[in-house]
């Protein structure tokens, strides 16, 4: 056989960009693969054990003392910050009973947000939205609910996180997530996550608003580019949030025995607080992508202005080069060249014809 022909006009190919997927490729199911950007470190867990009397915590503990702790006549909030080790992951779910594919979804943090019934647990994938301190950028963090028994279990990737209120009310005595069981400590968590969405809403609301201001008093390049910026933002903040409402319907919706009626009522109001964000995003996206449209509209009109000030002074220096033209014209015998005024009067002439034009545009509101 020949050497092959080369393809014309082709070009080189550019380098195929690693997939976000590509170590969960081959893999059997379940297998327990980290799917993210923050590997490293280790696992962290804390412990609340509670009830309406009693509170006890354990900060940085292991998960052998955990697991070896039977009080099923208190509450356990086990909070395990770190999920990029597998092997620890893989203990835990040992430990715990827990089916291979929930691991694999607690360590997969390109996981849609879902929710999953199981005989003795409920298993959720929520994103926990915040703004970063410093760089007022959104992060996002993948977080990871489990509703046992009498246990909760949370896998997060951060120290950081918006559960403060949450460990706060723990605290608290007279609080009533003392009084109450652990599926409504698992509706306190899903509520702290739902509610810190409307902080992400403002922060993005704020943006829009700063975004309009500068696209009507300069719409430079750096404007657009922000833009673009803030309409992949808001197309991936509704991505991370729009299935948050489903899934609380779900849960309200549903009749397994570890989620009590009571718990049910309070969950209408997570739910309540999900379409109101749902129908926000919408808004938001709406806006974002009017604002590339107005942008185009302003630097437009801009564009417009100056070929209104250039056809304005075309339009009067036109008659005034047909003046100059007449006149610069090599003929002999013309009347006006050897005429003692006849400079000054061109001259006279021409200014009064700029003023007229320049009375007739004023008139007309083209200046």
């Amino acid at each position: 056989m020949g050497r092959p022909k080369k393809r014309k006009g082709l070009g080189k190919l550019r380098p195929q960009r690693k997939s976000k997927f590509e170590g969960k490729m081959g893999k059997a199911p379940g297998t327990v693969t980290y799917m993210g950007r923050r590997e490293g470190g280790e696992s962290i867990v804390n412990v609340f054990e509670y009830n309406g009397e009693v509170l006890h915590t354990y900060e940085r503990t292991t998960i052998e003392s955990v697991l070896a702790q039977k009080g099923d006549s208190y509450t356990t909030w086990v909070d395990i910050i770190g999920i990029s080790d597998e092997a620890f992951i893989e203990q835990v779910g040992k430990g715990f009973g827990l089916n291979p594919l929930v691991l694999e979804d607690t360590v997969n943090t390109h996981q849609r947000p879902k929710i999953d019934e199981y005989e003795d647990y409920i298993f959720g994938v929520f994103k926990m939205l915040y703004i970063d301190g410093e760089s007022q950028e959104i992060v996002c963090e993948h977080v990871a609910l489990i509703l046992l028994d009498n246990r909760v279990l949370v896998f997060q990737e951060l120290e950081d996180d918006v559960f403060a209120g949450v460990r706060s009310r723990v605290r608290n005595k007279s609080g009533r997530i003392r009084s109450r069981g652990a599926d409504y400590l698992f509706f306190a968590l899903l509520d702290a996550i739902v509610d810190n969405y409307f902080v992400v809403l403002e922060h993005l609301n704020e943006r829009i608003e700063h975004l309009e201001e500068l696209v009507y008093a300069n719409p430079t390049n750096e404007v657009a580019q922000e833009i673009q910026i803030l309409k992949k933002e808001v197309l991936k903040v509704r991505r991370w949030i729009s299935p948050v409402r489903e899934l609380v319907s779900r849960l309200i919706d549903s009749e397994h025995p570890l989620i009590s009626k009571d718990t049910k009522v309070f969950l209408r109001d997570v739910l309540d607080h999900s379409i109101e964000i749902n129908e926000s995003l919408q808004i938001y996206r709406e806006m974002s992508m009017s604002l590339m449209e107005m942008y185009m509209s302003n630097m437009s009109n801009k564009m417009n202005e100056v070929m209104k000030v250039l056809t304005i002074m075309a339009s009067i220096f036109i008659p005034l080069t047909f003046i100059a033209g007449i006149y610069g014209m090599n003929f002999d015998h013309m009347p006006e060249l050897h005429w003692k005024y006849g400079y000054p009067m061109a001259w006279g002439f021409m200014i009064l014809l700029f003023i007229a034009l320049l009375i007739y545009f004023k008139r007309k509101k083209w200046l």
